[in-house]
């Protein structure tokens, strides 16, 4: 989009009566393209049912693009060398100045507010792969659909689009030197730029249709509709050479350039995103192609050509690449901290948006494109000085994402101890007592001992857990666990699934085939007396990291007779699921539901972040209800339990909800990182009941293992990894 926003001055100005030729420069009907697609982009950010197919405005940009990048250098009448210089210089001028004020604006903004878990993972890497133009290459091969949680809370994902057409850039002079040769050679570019659209084009229907997510943001998927006005300004000059006069404007053609502004318009009031790129931008396109065409030939008099130049476009339009840089970065931070849901909101991003624009194109776009000194550099230099410019911008963003802890403004990162779940490194009174770990070659599993300790260890058990995201939440108690008791703890992560959740819709896919390799792996080395722990999700979350949830019946969800149904079929295959484990005289233990809580605490900290609307809803639950929710399960459980050999339910429930109502936060400190995610701060406070559980466990039927209650739980610890919380 970055090409499309640029307005091309060479030649004299156009007169009044005459749209100029494309190789004349400046099209001042263009402009108005420019304001719709940008203005379209802006709306359906900020409410998608307002402009459903408001993304396509990015499709328009593409296509003048390509335009009007070959206009800018139709010219040109020197060697190949100078060439590749000369373009490239251009693009850097026009594209870098404004895009890495952007991007070191934006790093700096989300270090300072923003604290990391599972929906800000993606940022701090799509932001350093903006800066060289691959963002759209990150998106891609993480699966990053457009409208998924991590890209709509990413400010860095609009940088997509921007990705695209740079890497457009590094083709383009390859194909387009032959047409400033003249003759024959502008056959040879015409069929370059048609074979390259034709077969991205046909890319891009095939990609489309068996991975969509991946064909939305590729170079290949999308050259074609660049190329398209590569090609659209090649066929107008070439008709500007046999009929380069019009006595007046032609009703006939403006009527065509109306009707191809509807097909503009159509896309950005009805398009799909699943339908993208191919077919559902071609409406976009051939009418982009059309409305420049058909003014071309109406004249500037024609109504529509007037409208789309009038000075309300003109402001918009020579501004839409600064409104596009900065209008995601706005409307993702307001979504992180004060919320952009209301329309007082949304009027304040749009607000923020243009200022922000305007100060970027009067103070950075404007000087850098017009500074005497770059335009008198030799192009080689400003290509170095511009590549040296953006290395130095990257590292300095990845120096303010390393040091995103000690600058941030956040509660959450400044005491990320008590808020982060993760291994615990050490004691804090046994400071020569050390975790170490270990990792499976294949990934399977994370292996915790303790080294440099003295005395004999309380526990010979090892303690292998499994289940999904939350088993993973307990690794801070797991490893005090260790570090306290001797005991070996086995983590498996069990990587997009869970297990033992009861709920057989969840256990789909890949996961029982990953089961039952972790499954095969803990049977093979679990000995008599060891301990297997199930800890997993297994309540319908009452909100997300990004939203609370809207179901008024989630708290029946639990007791309906179709859930009763499938936790009765899950039930036994569960049981024997565990058979193999019981059989060996391993110690099974399940969690019982812990609370939960429909706004997530991370994002409702702290002040800033207080009165964003997912945090309405508030840090608190009524205990009555949250036991009646959870009722249904735990007796699932207990029902399984008494069925299986060795297997009991462990109850965190009481000790996270001691009084009424329940608290996601008590006396300051974090309970839960998110809705249902245990804090570190919740883990330390487990940890007597959970080592207590154990030895009560051992000590009854002890099978070989013995564990003793040696030291009394750690009140205060630091903590090695601070993994964000999958969802």
């Amino acid at each position: 989009m970055t090409a499309a926003i640029e307005s091309s001055r060479r030649g004299n100005a156009p007169t009044p009566h005459d749209t100029p030729s494309p190789s004349s420069g400046y099209v001042p009907f263009i402009d108005g393209l420019r304001a719709i697609a940008v203005l379209a982009v802006l709306i359906h950010h900020l409410d998608p049912s307002g402009l459903p197919g408001g993304f396509a405005g990015v499709d328009v940009f593409f296509v003048i693009s390509g335009f009007v990048v070959s206009a800018s250098v139709s010219r040109w009448n020197g060697g190949p060398g100078r060439f590749l210089a000369y373009f490239y210089a251009r693009r850097l001028l026009r594209i870098g100045p404004a895009l890495i004020a952007c991007l070191l604006a934006t790093t700096i903004a989300f270090a300072l507010l923003v604290p990391t878990a599972w929906l800000s993972s993606a940022i701090d890497s799509t932001g350093s792969w903006a800066f060289f133009g691959v963002s759209n290459l990150y998106l891609a091969l993480h699966q990053e659909s457009y409208y998924s949680p991590t890209a709509a809370f990413n400010p860095y994902t609009h940088t997509w689009s921007l990705g695209v057409e740079e890497q457009f850039y590094l083709v383009f002079p390859l194909l387009f030197f032959a047409w400033t040769r003249g003759g024959r050679w502008r056959q040879a570019a015409i069929a370059a730029f048609v074979a390259a659209a034709g077969a991205t084009l046909y890319h891009g229907a095939m990609r489309a249709k068996v991975d969509p997510s991946v064909a939305f943001y590729l170079i290949t998927t999308r050259f074609w509709e660049l190329a398209a006005g590569v090609l659209l300004f090649m066929l107008l000059d070439r008709l500007h050479r046999k009929r380069p006069q019009r006595s007046g404007p032609s009703r006939l053609m403006e009527a065509a350039a109306w009707l191809s502004l509807g097909a503009i318009g159509y896309t950005l009031t009805r398009a799909s995103i699943a339908d993208f790129p191919v077919p559902g931008a071609a409406p976009a396109v051939l009418g982009v192609l059309g409305v420049i065409a058909f003014l071309d030939r109406a004249g500037s008099r024609s109504l529509l050509a007037r409208a789309l130049s009038s000075p309300v476009a003109g402001y918009v339009g020579k501004r839409s690449y600064s409104i596009y840089l900065w209008h995601w970065p706005v409307i993702v931070l307001m979504r992180w901290t004060c919320g952009v849901d209301s329309p007082a909101m949304m009027l304040i991003a749009v607000l923020a948006t243009l200022v922000l624009s305007d100060l970027s194109y009067r103070a950075i776009e404007q000087p850098m494109r017009h500074a005497t000194l770059l335009r008198h550099a030799p192009r080689i230099a400003v290509v170095g000085t511009g590549l040296v410019v953006l290395l130095g911008a990257w590292w300095f963003a990845g120096e303010i994402v390393r040091e995103k802890p000690a600058l941030s403004l956040s509660t959450v990162s400044r005491n990320a101890g008590a808020w982060y779940p993760g291994p615990m490194p050490a004691l804090p009174e046994r400071p020569g007592c050390v975790l170490a770990v270990s990792d499976d070659d294949n990934g399977l599993a994370s292996t915790f001992e303790r080294k440099g300790c003295d005395g004999t260890p309380a526990s010979s058990l090892s303690l292998h857990v499994i289940g999904d995201s939350h088993a993973m939440a307990y690794s801070t108690l797991l490893t005090e666990y260790v570090l306290r008791t001797g005991a070996r703890v086995r983590l498996y992560p069990n990587p997009g699934c869970t297990l033992a959740s009861l709920q057989s819709e969840r256990e789909g896919g890949h996961c029982p085939a990953q089961a039952a390799v972790a499954m095969a792996d803990i049977v093979a080395r679990a000995r008599p007396g060891d301990v297997l722990l199930l800890a997993a999700l297994r309540l319908n979350r009452l909100g997300t990291q990004f939203a609370a949830s809207q179901d008024a019946d989630i708290w029946h969800s639990m007791n309906t007779p179709d859930a009763q149904a499938r936790r009765a079929a899950a039930e036994p295959a569960l049981e024997h699921l565990l058979a193999d484990v019981s059989a060996k005289g391993v110690h099974i233990v399940f969690d019982a539901p812990k609370p939960m809580f429909r706004a997530p605490p991370f994002r409702c900290a702290d002040v800033f972040n207080a009165s964003n609307p997912i945090c309405a809803s508030g840090l608190v639950e009524s205990k009555a209800a949250l036991e009646a929710y959870r009722a249904p399960v735990v007796e699932s459980l207990h029902r399984v339990a008494a069925r299986v050999r060795g297997a009991t339910v462990w109850d965190p429930f009481p000790i996270l909800c001691a009084t009424d109502p329940c608290r996601a936060i008590v006396d300051g400190q974090p309970l839960f990182f998110d809705g249902d995610h245990l804090s570190a701060h919740a883990n330390r406070m487990l940890y007597p009941s959970f080592e207590a559980f154990v030895a009560a466990l051992t000590h009854a039927n002890p099978g070989g293992a013995h564990t003793r209650n040696t030291e009394p739980p750690a009140t205060s610890a630091r903590h090695a990894a601070i993994p964000p919380l999958a969802p």
